[in-house]
């Protein structure tokens, strides 16, 4: 599969794929929701890492698909000739699940893209939308509004909670992905973006926005953490990360009292974090 990807994505611009794109196309997606297949896989040093030629494969789909009405849920099938209120590629509608495979989707506006993997045990609460090539791991939760991007990984028993943003690396196919591994508990507006790893699990409380760019003070360690030229940011372990801020100390600002947002670690998860996390048992 991978050789035909690739040779399907050297394909020279400007002209049409052949007809057995489609069956490629087809056979990814069918592999990448059963998750059989990922667009980034977890190394033995417990680093992540992209796999460009899924991602190529990701990448084909979308330059193979047609542009076709979409009907809306629980329609009937649309005239291909008459206007539509959705439109989208062919080879990419919203998944449906069956009973067997376990997946709660609550009525209200939510949508899985074809080529994203839901677990057993996936609670999705409407509106809410997961992006192909996501991976998303048995028993988690997806609250209202929040947003699972192309080929983010989130891990088992993870709760992203109300508008939670989980950004999608899908270009350039070697970009890191983004990672929220095992038991993470991701607040409400809370965003992770550009390739950031949060590790299993730690807390993201209310509001916390984690990027490149965006380092991380933990006051227990005394550490600053940044994403380097070569590595993502990680958050570590277990660690209950909060919205803060820095004083800005150039003369200008510092005189205005001025801050800048700065995500601060205040502690380690323990047993009285943990019951205050005790209600997504409930949810279920």
């Amino acid at each position: 599969m991978e050789e035909r990807i690739d040779a399907l994505h050297g394909w020279p611009a400007g002209e049409a794929l052949p007809d057995v794109a489609d069956d490629v196309v087809t056979e990814l997606l069918g592999r990448l929701e059963a998750g059989t297949l990922r667009s980034a896989v977890r190394r033995n040093d417990g680093s992540w890492a992209a796999v460009p030629w899924v991602k190529r494969g990701i990448l084909v789909a979308f330059r193979s698909g047609r542009v076709t009405p979409v009907p809306a849920p629980g329609s009937g099938a649309v005239d291909p000739r008459a206007p539509s209120a959705f439109l989208d590629k062919h080879n990419l509608p919203v998944r449906r699940f069956a009973a067997g495979e376990r997946v709660r989707v609550v009525p209200g506006g939510s949508a899985v893209r074809r080529g994203a993997h839901l677990g057993p045990g996936v609670v999705c609460m409407p509106p809410m939308y997961v992006n192909v090539g996501a991976w998303v791991g048995a028993g988690s939760m997806i609250d209202s509004h929040a947003l699972v991007g192309s080929c983010a990984q989130i891990g088992e028993r993870v709760h992203l909670s109300a508008a939670a943003q989980i950004g999608g690396v899908l270009e350039p196919v070697g970009a890191a992905p983004v990672v929220i591994e095992d038991d993470v508990l991701v607040g409400g507006n809370a965003g992770v973006y550009e390739g950031t790893v949060v590790r299993r699990g730690a807390v993201l409380a209310a509001g916390v926005v984690l990027t490149r760019g965006t380092p991380v003070f933990d006051l227990v360690r005394k550490e600053v953490y940044r994403a380097g030229r070569s590595r993502p940011l990680e958050i570590p372990e277990d660690a209950v990360v909060v919205p803060g801020g820095r004083a800005v100390t150039r003369d200008w600002g510092r005189a205005r009292g001025l801050t800048l947002y700065a995500p601060v670690i205040v502690k380690y998860r323990d047993a009285g974090t943990d019951l205050a996390t005790a209600l997504e048992d409930w949810l279920r």
